[in-house]
């Protein structure tokens, strides 16, 4: 049996939370008709001006809106990592046989990341409206092609996103 250092599987623990968290901002990804008007998925790049600075990349999953819904998170060889699942009451992350559970899917956020990330603009984004957020630039004129690019400068820590849709 192989026993992961304490230290060593909070860092996979964060890393997991970043990530979802970058999902859940960079869920702009393409609609499928099978799965109707409320799903995406596709790939996203994440980066996180922290200290040390952080690099991820996953495929996902997301359906819902800003006040329901669920992310699953894929490696790059598609095996899922995480889910989170919301309501307005709580959100759920679970990783492998870890559950945690947040008052909210922003506390949720904000435990991955460090800060407050837009998720009700988020969904915005999703349909190419162009939600302005403090700190945040958002690029959706690649939408249509399939990228979409939002960058956050403040408050810190700098994120840059960077989301190739399925189509």
């Amino acid at each position: 049996m192989h026993v992961v250092p304490q230290d060593q599987a909070a860092g996979v623990q964060r890393r997991a939370l970043v990530l979802l968290a970058a999902m859940a901002i960079a869920g702009c990804a393409s609609r499928t008709a099978r799965q109707g008007p409320d799903y995406w998925s596709g790939r996203l790049s994440m980066q996180v001006g922290s200290n040390p600075p952080q690099a991820f990349s996953a495929g996902f999953e997301l359906s819902g809106n800003s006040s329901q819904g669920q992310l699953l998170l894929n490696s790059p060889l598609g095996t899922a990592v995480a889910s989170a699942q919301w309501t307005a009451e709580q959100a759920v992350l679970r990783s492998g046989s870890d559950a945690r559970r947040y008052r909210s899917m922003e506390e949720l956020l904000i435990q991955a990341t460090g800060a407050a990330l837009p998720l009700a603009a988020l969904f915005d984004w999703l349909v190419g409206v162009p939600t302005p957020v403090a700190g945040w630039d958002t690029d959706l004129s690649g939408l249509n092609q399939g990228r979409l690019l939002a960058s956050r400068q403040n408050p810190e820590p700098t994120v840059q996103l960077r989301i190739l849709l399925d189509r």
